[in-house]
């Protein structure tokens, strides 16, 4: 609690007392009331109780200890990449996907002062980064912190005319400031996705369509990479995302995330997880659950 701005307190409490009451309709997400993630857990969750977290790991932990039912974490966007190192947090905390959620983001130029008064503009990196040519359009340097509402608040405690912060535009009527300016992305097709995280897999009922996220670790020879991906093109499989990462210092072994178009038990998904197994160190299923959005 004391790790959030003043302003931001009060809110805070009144929403953590809420999700005390009700556990099972609690709704983990990282940031301040009013950042995206909050956004984005009153959209995928209408009747759930969205419980602030300070950080990713925070939001994780409510889960893991029973204190929400579900966590909502951002993991891409359209404009900057990679958000969250999902890759090292989720294999570790025992939690498994459940969903996903397509939230698109209109960032807005928040302060106490008017727009030609602001030097410094205080956001979550991936907010800045979508919004950098913008930022340097205005002359307006980029301040990091943890989240966008939480930039908010601290705007709204420091209370100088000087620092904005990036957030969106109703976080605004939750910390007395004025709107400056709205829609400041550097481009219209600006999308986070998000999943949802859950202690256990509910049962898939439906004709789907249906994801699989999957992490593995390639043996260390020549070809590898390309022989376990083969068996995904033979079967018919599409893998819609595939991204490597370095665990550890020493970069003798990489690992992968990929989302594939199917579930285990689909024939064609079955043989493609075999093959990937026999080139594989070893590979681990993160979970899988309905399509939100249709990939071709």
């Amino acid at each position: 609690m004391e790790n959030f701005a003043a302003p931001a307190r009060p809110i805070v409490a009144r929403m953590t007392d809420a999700a005390a009451a009700e556990p099972n309709r609690a709704v983990a997400f990282q940031g301040a009331p009013g950042a995206n993630s909050h956004v984005a857990a009153m959209e995928a969750f209408p009747t759930g109780l969205p419980l602030p977290c300070f950080d990713f790991a925070d939001a994780i932990e409510a889960v893991q200890t029973g204190a929400a039912d579900c966590a909502i974490i951002p993991i891409e966007n359209s404009l900057h990449g990679r958000v969250a190192d999902i890759h090292f947090l989720l294999p570790e905390s025992g939690l498994v996907i459940t969903g996903e959620h397509f939230l698109s983001i209109r960032h807005a130029l928040l302060s106490v002062g008017p727009q030609d008064a602001v030097r410094e503009a205080m956001s979550h990196p991936q907010a800045l980064g979508q919004c950098r040519h913008w930022l340097r359009k205005n002359g307006i340097a980029a301040i990091a912190y943890p989240d966008t509402a939480g930039a908010a608040a601290v705007v709204a405690e420091r209370a100088d005319p000087a620092i904005a912060a990036l957030a969106p535009p109703a976080a605004a009527a939750l910390y007395g400031l004025q709107v400056l300016a709205e829609d400041v992305s550097d481009a219209a097709h600006n999308v986070t996705r998000f999943v949802t995280l859950a202690r256990q897999a509910p049962p898939l009922t439906g004709a789907g369509p249906f994801m699989t996220t999957l992490i593995f670790e390639v043996k260390n020879v020549p070809a590898a990479l390309y022989k376990a991906m083969g068996g995904f093109a033979t079967n018919g499989v599409n893998m819609t995302k595939l991204e490597s990462y370095q665990r550890g210092a020493s970069f003798a072994a990489t690992e992968f995330y990929a989302d594939i178009v199917g579930q285990p038990g689909d024939p064609a998904v079955d043989r493609a997880l075999d093959e990937l197994g026999y080139h594989s160190k070893w590979v681990r299923l993160l979970g899988t659950y309905r399509q939100a959005r249709t990939r071709p």
